[in-house]
């Protein structure tokens, strides 16, 4: 495994569009443009096969070149750029990564839970020193802004330092004396080969919810990033290595659908973590369940805030920004506010704050709100503020068609509101995935609790009052998995799970936390009889166990 310093990056980007023709520069370079950065970790996960860099695998510990002729294009979500490619790895590389891990599998699970907790030890100190390097990439591929993009990474690490002391979570059961010389234990034993699939939207943090915990519970893992959003995951598979994970461990292979396709049916794998839309993870989960694997998949979300006219002051702030932030590309973006009564009059502070929110590059200082991902989202985005218009919805703050001087290819859209929305207005039916807020109305706090819960999704949702029998009543009531009081994205931290429900979630077993490492783990319940009073180990009838 090479070092992870390097004084550059040596790859070359440069755009295949007519209109970018004159984009040659280093990767380098191109991030020192943005943002003086030094001691570039190593670009070995690059290879120079072209003029513009392509992604390697990541396969027993080295980084590989793919021979595949198919590759996918990375673009700058700010420009339109093409900066890299990935492959559209090959079966046979696809077999190579999980052989290795299966073979890994063997000598990785002898090794003590202790040793494995002290590699993550290291981890997390080497995801910390590099964060600023590991920001840059995110940022550069995914268009967030650099403070952002640093919570992505540092939300993923809180992950990694809960395994620095998983070792009591994968602690079994006892009872002994069940009769005569008769104990029963259990353990909890790691699975094999397991999988993930990651989204574009948090390329650090998602990865960091998989195999950080699946291989210091004992598995090996192969990781599958975004095609849009390779870079961190590479960066955080290298200084994996760097920690001390041994080479077979962990694995990267690229792609799309294929790929995919791929996981889903390998026999050697037995579980996948998937995060990602519902069409995708709703296929991942038939086709894994399918073919005998466990799957957990966190899927769409329609996350509401229910605003009492006692909110307490800030609300609207922090609404707009949980609204708006990551450019709405967050799964638990707050997308659907309900008000009930005079809670209405809080919609022009919104609006308020939603118009302080500067769009841009992500890279450029005081930005709030970066680029979508492609040019789809771009225009999906659009047309479905522009058909809620159609279908009545009063346009109170219009985000399309914002001016981006330096980024006129960009994929923006600022900060929109629309109000007057019905249950089956189009921009309330969807998981628009952009920086738009829905405005609904309701008469009595039971009138949004059912509004709510009418609403396939559950991922999670928060109410804004001064009230304790009114939050009360919410938090009793209301069918969603993870609920704020006075929070706008009640995300749990690692000691508790990612628990959202219903239409957000395929499979029945969370990330992270307890329910994390249930997922990757199995039970083995050994019942033993060492007689020393007597010596009846059982005859033909069922064993009942002590007296009658």
């Amino acid at each position: 495994m090479t070092h992870i310093l390097s004084s550059t990056f040596s790859r070359v980007v440069s755009s295949s569009s007519p209109r970018h023709a004159n984009t040659t520069i280093h990767l380098a370079n191109r991030l020192r443009n943005r943002r003086c950065i030094s001691n570039l970790p190593d670009a070995a996960w690059l290879s120079s096969l072209s003029d513009t860099p392509v992604y390697s695998n990541l396969i027993n510990g080295q980084f590989v070149a793919s021979t595949s002729s198919e590759l996918i294009d990375v673009t700058d979500p700010a420009t339109n750029n093409v900066i890299s490619r990935v492959p559209q790895t090959t079966p046979s590389e696809l077999e190579s990564a999980v052989s290795s891990a299966k073979i890994a599998f063997e000598s990785w699970r002898n090794v003590p839970i202790q040793q494995r907790q002290r590699i993550m030890l290291k981890y997390q100190d080497l995801i910390r020193r590099y964060t600023d390097d590991i920001a840059d990439l995110i940022t550069l591929e995914q268009g967030k802004t650099l403070t952002d993009a640093k919570g992505d990474i540092f939300r993923g690490l809180e992950v990694v330092e809960s395994a620095c002391y998983l070792g009591p979570s994968l602690m079994g059961e006892t009872l002994g004396n069940l009769s005569d010389g008769l104990d029963c234990v259990s353990y909890r034993q790691p699975l094999g080969v397991c999988a993930g699939i990651a989204p574009f939207n948090f390329p650090a943090m998602i990865p960091l919810w998989m195999f950080p915990v699946a291989c210091t519970a004992g598995n090996t893992f192969v990781m599958k990033p975004s095609e849009k959003t390779p870079g961190a995951c590479m960066m955080l598979a290298n200084l994996a290595h760097e920690a001390g994970l041994p080479d077979g461990v962990l694995n990267v292979v690229h792609g799309a659908k294929d790929a995919v396709d791929f996981i889903c049916d390998a026999p050697d794998i037995r579980a996948i973590s998937f995060v990602g839309s519902n069409v995708a993870g709703e296929y991942i989960h038939a086709r894994g369940t399918g073919n005998g694997k466990r799957v957990q998949a966190n899927l769409g979300a329609k996350n509401h805030a229910v605003i009492l006219p006692d909110a307490p002051e800030g609300a609207a702030k922090a609404i707009a920004g949980a609204a708006f932030g990551a450019a709405g590309q967050r799964c638990m973006a707050l997308s659907a506010v309900v008000f009930v009564g005079e809670g209405r009059n809080m919609l022009p502070e919104i609006v308020a704050e939603a118009q302080r929110y500067k769009v841009g590059c992500g890279f450029d200082e005081g930005v709030d709100v970066g680029p979508l991902i492609s040019e789809e989202s771009k225009k999906r985005v659009e047309n479905v503020i522009a058909q809620s218009v159609e279908q009545g919805a009063i346009l109170e703050l219009d985000g399309r068609g914002v001016a981006m001087n330096g980024y006129e290819s960009g994929n923006f859209v600022g900060p929109t509101v629309l109000s007057n929305i019905g249950r089956d207005n189009v921009a309330y039916k969807k998981e628009i995935f952009g920086p738009v807020l829905v405005c609904l109305e309701a008469e009595t706090l039971d009138e949004a609790i059912d509004l709510v819960n009418a609403n396939p999704y559950g991922n999670g949702t928060g109410i804004f009052t001064q009230s304790g029998a009114c939050a009360r009543k919410f938090v009793h009531e209301i069918d969603v998995g993870q609920v704020g009081v006075n929070v706008p994205i009640p995300v749990p931290l690692p000691f508790f799970s990612f628990t959202g429900s219903r239409g957000s979630i395929r499979g029945d077993v969370h990330f992270y936390g307890k329910q994390g490492v249930q997922f990757y783990t199995q039970i083995k319940t050994v019942t033993s009889s060492w007689q020393y009073s007597g010596s009846d180990l059982g005859g033909a009838t069922m064993p009942i166990l002590g007296k009658k």
